[in-house]
């Protein structure tokens, strides 16, 4: 658990997942134990395309970082985090500021996320039915995010995390994937790219786990026992 005398925050790119209703539930369990969060409604595709949302969430983060003072929240100590298509921002949020230099973030905490268009160009995978999210509507989250084809050769910076050559010097990260779901293949490699290129990173699959399970089987021993190591990690990301 975290320490809930931690005076710290957890910056969470978490609206747009969809699952608004179980991130609600976690950031309540935040706040209980002691950590400000600050979560951003960056504006959705197809309304509005790449770049958009990475740049409502980069405004925010530096907005986040100004304000540290009056949140009561130290600067030096915050994480961004996601779940689902929100963890997939909050992925390039970090690749961004990487890039960007200046303070950067302690942590990533990703949640089941969205890393790789180029999914949704494996034909293989539309006649299996993942459920909450399968590879039909993959294919149109990313086309309507990009504004272009999923899978295309090129894609711009910082738009499909997975696509970066270079993850050296990015923050520590914890990830988890459910051994069923659509991303499950995406997430483990990326985790193993992570670990390759020297990032302190910490993968859980989780067997049986459907898309965002958390959330609508939040009561379940699973993913009470997910979220609860899940804080864990947290905490000490936030400790050290």
């Amino acid at each position: 658990m975290v320490d809930p005398g931690l005076i710290s925050n957890i910056y969470e790119v978490w609206e747009a997942s969809g699952f608004t209703h179980g991130a609600d539930r976690i950031h309540r369990q935040l706040r209980r134990e002691g950590i400000t969060v600050v979560s951003v409604e960056y504006r959705l595709a197809p309304e509005a395309l790449y770049p958009a949302a990475l740049d409502d969430a980069f405004a925010s983060w530096e907005w986040m970082s100004a304000n540290a003072a009056a949140l009561g929240v130290d600067p030096a100590r915050i994480a961004a985090g996601g779940e689902s298509a929100g963890g997939g921002i909050a992925a390039s949020l970090v690749q961004r500021l990487h890039d960007a230099g200046g303070r950067q973030p302690v942590a990533q905490w990703l949640f089941a996320p969205m890393l790789d268009d180029r999914t949704a160009g494996r034909t293989e995978l539309d006649e299996l039915d993942h459920f909450v999210w399968n590879n039909n509507s993959n294919r149109f989250g990313w086309s309507s995010y990009l504004g272009r084809p999923a899978g295309a050769a090129e894609v711009p910076a910082y738009a499909v995390p997975a696509r970066r050559s270079d993850l050296t010097g990015l923050a520590p990260a914890w990830l988890y994937t459910g051994d069923i779901e659509l991303f499950h293949d995406e997430i483990v490699e990326y985790a193993a790219r992570l670990r390759d290129a020297g990032v302190d990173t910490v993968l859980t699959i989780v067997p049986g786990g459907a898309h965002g399970f958390e959330n609508w089987a939040a009561t379940t021993e699973l993913a009470t026992s997910l979220l609860a190591d899940a804080r864990a990690w947290l905490g000490d990301a936030l400790r050290g």
